[in-house]
């Protein structure tokens, strides 16, 4: 760029981790300066659905279960960058992206039987060759070629495990005996498990011409052979009925894909997501028992899929669910899962926060979009982003920029409420309870319009889906492509809840390590053990344990579809009545030394200083919960028929605006955080070219 030209002024709108990806994008060092970049924040801190902050005794509070998969090539290569640039601070104790992510390795999917009893299917996965974010090799990334080849290779050791189970048990019984001689019996299994794999890896090319009758006879063959050998074992058997529930899966997968020619289809895995997972499945071949079963729950669970929060109306699109499958289990790095050292604020926001400011990103917090303005329509012209109109929602005493971090020992962090003592009658309005982050707090203390041209050349539209039509209407009724997507891509609210502990997991019943589990029952099928936040908070000793739940929320139409301070109030009522009967119901099957003869020992509950603890469930007050309801903190649903409808950062229907965030077609299309981490990389390259598409792991894939 020539050095007698201005920076290009860009305006990042919303701190999400999609918005903060563009600005950390746009402002690599190898840029040259060439972007002036401003990032506008509804209130005092940045995180969108990923925002967190430290309440009383440091305690961290987020707006639900975070956790990093393994396979997140963007988000984690985002994250090393941004900790290698970290300025340098004697007092900071995460240095290196390894002290912030630690791995997760250890998953558990509940399953209630047919006399009603819960089991738990618990699974250590080993460590994946590589960290996530490591330069890929060439074997990377798969194909569908790939995939299917890995998958008929996963059926052959989940038979040898089968086997393993049997010889695991001990001392033989004549039962055991003749189960396993049945299973020794299989051997030709393995064999056929092993023509499968090379049939997908040798003829698959010159097979998938168009629906393939000899592949698909060989899967048949192979899947009449298996049930009848297998389904007799391994009734009444827990541990082998949950490994034929996957051979069963698989095999309905290969079935699938071979049918539908999908290794030679240009749309890959999307040629199916105008089905259902469980319905496409079901079509080729997966029994009743294994689409119920719980590690298909566990998958629905995990991405809040229940339209309309409905949990009777679970609906996936197939082919992201394939895809993320596949990505999921076959091409982890590092741990299946990460859990981050602290909260998502400290670790992912904080530093991305500190190292934007150091190259130069200005943010305006407390500024609240309210409309995105088009100029007027002209004959032959594209249609561009005229202007920009902001609720201020505070000022800063003297004019000067907001702060909004504190040390917590060593830990930058976002604090819970903003600190008033820097703004402009800060008393008064903690006083009034200004709701910043609410959709319905309307009060303000001023206006500001930014103009095209004197204030910006192109924006980043970073807010969610949700909010799309309160903030950018005009943008809706010009362009069919964004009504359509305003339609048929939903949302939907979730609720969460984290208890803090003063008995281990250990006292309080569960025996295994620190899992994180799904498939468990409404309202809060989702839950983890987060004991190894206890040094990160400040509890003197009192906490032994603490626990995070998750689950969806039924999408209530608020009244005059108008969503008001009071329909918030009791959405979260609502959320705080489901977390006390769940824990006085239901926690026994997890923690079954947490209850007594009356129910959950509500004195377990530790209360931070200065909060009243109470008596009975009056105690759970104390605990922290959310209702996710606010257009910009709802879950983005893949619902099947829905993907086409999405738009990309690419699609620059307006002249000078793109779009970021886990909503948009990123190639894997999922409400997650590495989906949102390529949308914002794909927003840059809108407008800058840079990062090459091909760098974007995952955007090209199947």
């Amino acid at each position: 760029m020539p050095g007698n030209k201005r920076p290009i002024r860009v305006a990042v709108i919303g701190g999400g981790c999609a918005s903060m990806t563009t600005a950390f994008e746009l402002t690599r060092p190898e840029r040259g300066g060439q972007y002036d970049v401003t990032v506008y924040q509804m209130g005092w801190r940045l995180g969108g659905k990923g925002a967190s902050g430290r309440g009383p005794n440091d305690r961290i509070e987020e707006h639900g279960l975070h956790l990093w998969m393994g396979f997140y090539e963007n988000a984690f290569r985002l994250m090393r960058d941004c900790y290698d640039e970290l300025p340098a601070d004697p007092a900071r104790r995460f240095t290196h992206w390894q002290h912030a992510f630690t791995p997760a390795p250890d998953v558990a999917v509940a399953n209630r039987m047919p006399n009603g009893d819960w089991e738990f299917w618990r699974a250590h996965f080993p460590a994946g060759r590589g960290l996530p974010g490591d330069p890929l090799d060439e074997g990377s990334p798969f194909t569908v070629r790939g995939y299917l080849r890995q998958s008929a290779l996963l059926i052959g050791e989940l038979l040898r495990s089968a086997q393993g189970v049997e010889q695991a048990r001990g001392v033989p019984t004549p039962e055991t005996l003749l189960r396993y001689g049945q299973l020794a019996g299989a051997a030709a299994l393995f064999e056929a498990s092993d023509t499968l794999r090379q049939a997908i890896d040798a003829w698959l090319p010159q097979m998938l011409q168009g629906p393939s009758v000899v592949l698909v006879r060989l899967i048949e063959s192979f899947a009449a052979a298996a049930r009848r050998q297998l389904e007799t074992i391994v009734a009444g058997d827990g541990e082998l009925r949950r490994i034929w529930h996957v051979i069963d899966l698989i095999l309905a997968i290969l079935r699938g894909a071979a049918l539908n020619g999908m290794a030679l289809d240009a749309r890959g895995f999307d040629a199916i997501n105008a089905y259902d997972w469980r319905e496409w499945l079901r079509m080729n071949g997966a029994s009743e028992e294994s689409l119920d079963s719980g590690f298909m729950r566990g998958i629905y669970d995990l991405a809040f899929a229940f339209e309309d929060g409905d949990v009777e109306k679970p609906r996936l699109a197939a082919g992201v669910a394939l895809r993320g499958a596949m990505r999921m289990f076959f091409t982890y790095r590092g741990s299946l899962f990460w859990r981050m050292s602290a909260g998502m604020g400290d670790v992912v926001f904080s530093p991305l926060y500190e190292v934007l400011k150091q190259r130069g990103v200005k943010f305006e917090f407390f500024h609240r979009l309210r409309d995105v303005r088009l100029a007027p329509a002209r004959d032959g012209e594209t249609p561009y982003v005229d202007s920009l109109e902001f609720d201020v929602q505070a000022k800063v005493k003297g004019g000067g920029e907001y702060q909004p971090l504190v040390d917590v020992r060593g830990v930058p962090s976002w604090p819970s409420v903003p600190d008033y003592s820097q703004l402009l009658q800060g008393a008064k309005l903690a006083r009034e309870g200004r709701a910043f982050e609410a959709h319905h707090e309307q009060r303000r203390a001023g206006t500001k319009t930014l103009r095209v041209g004197a204030d910006f050349d192109f924006v980043v539209l970073g807010v969610s889906i949700g909010a799309i039509p309160h903030v950018a209407s005009q943008l809706v009724e010009r362009d069919a492509r964004w009504a359509a997507m305003v339609r048929h891509v939903k949302s939907v609210p979730t609720q969460a809840m984290q208890v803090w502990l003063g008995e281990s997991m250990g006292q309080l019943g569960w025996p295994h390590p620190p899992s994180n589990v799904s498939g468990f029952v409404e309202p809060f099928d989702t839950w983890a053990d987060m004991g190894h936040l206890i040094p990160e908070e400040n509890w003197n000793g009192r906490v032994e344990s603490i626990a995070y739940f998750c689950s969806v929320l039924p999408d209530v139409e608020p009244p005059d579809g108008e969503l008001t301070e009071q329909f918030v109030r009791e959405q979260r009522d609502l959320v705080r009545e489901n977390a006390v009967r769940f824990l006085d119901r239901d926690i026994g099957v997890l923690w079954p030394k947490a209850v007594n003869a009356r129910g959950f020992r509500w004195p377990l509950l530790v209360a931070p200083a200065g909060i009243k603890g109470g008596s009975g469930k009056k105690r759970f007050d104390s605990q922290y919960w959310s209702a996710n309801v606010n257009p910009s903190d709802r879950y983005v649903l893949s619902l099947p028929g829905s993907l086409e409808y999405r738009l990309s950062p690419l699609d620059l229907c307006f002249d000078n605006l793109t779009i970021a965030g886990d909503w948009t077609a990123t190639g894997l299309d999922t409400g997650c955080i590495e989906s949102a981490v390529m949308s914002g990389r794909l927003a840059a390259h809108a407008l800058s070219h840079f990062p090459p598409l091909e760098d974007i792991v995952g955007y090209d894939h199947p």
